[in-house]
Parts: C-alpha cells; sequence; structure tokens
C-alpha cells in the first residue's frame, strides 16, 4: 500500500478487511507492505465513507490492527534514504526470522541498519502523517498529472501516489513486442535528464514455448516523485519534457533484449534499438 506497480492506487480499508478476513478464515498470515500507508491513509480519509474524522496516523493503525505482520522499504514513508523493517506479531517466527538474519546482514542487536538509520526512521514515522506533508505530497503529484493530461498524454486517473502513462496509447506504432514502455522511459531521459521506471512487458512479459515474447497486460511508465525533493518547477519542467516528447513519438522505434539474467531482468538487462 499504495499499488506500487500501478501508479501509487490505494487500497481501502473495506478490501484490506475483507482480506484480513479470508486469511484468517483459511490460517494464512496476513502481511501488510506498507511502504505508503501514510499515502495510503490519506486516500482513505478523502475517498472512503467514514473515515472523513479519522486522523491519519488512526487510519494506518486501523490497518496494521488488521495485520499479522508487515514489512516495509523505510525509503518511502518513513522520510529516509535508506533502510526498512519486518514487524511480526508471532514471537516464535519473528526468533526464526532473526536466526536467518545472522547469516545474511547480522544480528538483530549489530547487524543491518546503523543506530543513526533506525532513529531517523522512527523520527520519519511520525513526521510522515502530519495533515500538510501528506497535502503537499499528493497534491503535487496530481498537479503532475494534470498537466500531463492537458498535454495530451495518457495517464491512469484519477492520479493515485505517483503519475503513470499508459505507454500503449502514448505509442501506438511500436510493437508490443519492442517494449513502448521502455521507449519512454528511454526518451525521457536522453531529452531531459529525466529518470523512471518502465513497468510493462520488459518487467512482466514472459517468453512462449516458441521463444516469443508474451506481452504484459500493460506497458505502462512510472514516475515516482522523491519526497521533500521537488518543487512546483521541477515538476514543470517534468511536464516540459513530455510536451517535447509528444512532437516527435511517431517518429521513434522500439528496443530489444539483448542481454537479461534468469530472474528480475528490468533491473539489469541491456538493449539495442531495432
Amino acid at each position: 500500500m499504495t499499488n506500487n506497480s500501478g501508479g501509487g492506487q490505494p487500497v481501502s480499508m473495506e478490501n484490506a478487511r475483507a482480506v484480513a478476513e479470508i486469511c484468517k478464515k483459511h490460517g494464512i498470515r496476513f502481511i501488510l507492505d506498507a511502504c505508503r500507508i501514510a499515502e495510503n491513509a490519506w486516500f482513505i480519509k478523502h475517498r472512503e465513507a467514514g473515515f472523513e474524522n479519522t486522523t491519519y496516523r488512526e487510519i494506518a493503525q486501523q490497518m496494521f490492527a488488521l495485520a499479522d505482520g508487515s514489512i516495509m522499504s523505510a525509503k518511502k514513508d518513513a522520510l529516509v534514504n535508506m533502510g526498512g523493517f519486518l514487524a511480526l506479531r508471532d514471537l516464535d517466527l519473528a526468533v526464526q526470522c532473526r536466526t536467518v538474519l545472522i547469516v545474511t546482514e547480522g544480528f538483530s542487536t549489530y547487524g543491518g541498519l546503523s543506530g543513526r538509520d533506525m532513529e531517523a526512521i522512527a523520527i520519519g514515522l511520525e513526521e510522515v502523517f502530519e495533515p500538510d506533508y501528506l497535502n503537499y505530497r499528493i497534491k503535487s503529484t496530481a498537479y503532475l498529472a494534470d498537466k500531463l493530461y492537458a498535454l495530451g498524454v495518457p495517464i491512469m486517473r484519477p492520479a493515485g501516489g505517483h503519475a503513470v502513462c499508459r505507454c500503449r496509447a502514448f505509442y501506438p506504432n511500436i510493437p508490443l513486442d519492442q517494449y513502448p514502455g521502455q521507449v519512454m522511459a528511454c526518451e525521457l531521459y536522453r531529452l531531459g535528464g529525466i529518470r523512471c521506471c518502465e513497468i510493462g512487458s520488459v518487467m512482466f512479459g514472459k517468453y512462449g514455448a516458441d521463444g516469443k515474447l508474451i506481452p504484459a497486460k500493460m506497458d505502462l511508465v512510472r514516475l515516482a516523485i522523491p519526497r521533500r525533493v521537488y518543487t512546483q518547477s521541477h515538476l514543470d519542467y517534468v511536464a516540459e519534457a513530455f510536451g517535447e516528447l509528444t512532437k516527435h513519438r511517431d517518429k521513434k522505434s522500439g528496443y530489444k533484449i539483448v542481454y537479461e539474467p534468469p530472474f528480475l531482468r528490468h533491473f539489469t538487462a541491456r538493449f539495442e534499438a531495432v
């Protein structure tokens, strides 16, 4: 929460309660990925009936109360540069996890994050629920989404925690097996130095028995806006770069993969222009 590959779209409390109920019925642990739990709380307060007078912190507490545990990449809603944690209600399971941790990071009392970084996470988890921060954060993303929509850039609406483009609609001339999402990601970087992430057939596409690509259901590009970094003028610059992109999109060709690892190819695959 929010949905990372879907542009930061929120999970409703109603949905979370239903999932928790199913998990409890079948004896399955319900674990929250809480990397953007505060942003998710903002959407619940402003979009879901019954939470109008509930604070963001209280909404998050209700969500956590449903779960058996949580994982969190603290680089998101803990407002830090690095780190994360796993929290569990089951002490026996937690002890097992700590034992495995010795092999990979060192024991919980001396491995992994430094004391300074853990203190920064603790402070970040307090600050992230401040209404002024969350309002500015969500509305900045919506501001960029509105600018792109006005330019005719196809995006997912209403905006979530991120702005996401539907690249198949932006590059209808590029075949799906030539990765239109990757084309947009590369062109934005070449044109404006804007780093973004393809979420489409590079990330989720598979190969059939004949070796041909089976495309993902969607080809998207995610513009993940770093917290407490960019001003309105920065987002205006991003929109201007998209404006330039639209002028030349009919002339762009696709890419082919020339190297990929067995797993998670979207991190280290290499491409050549077709």
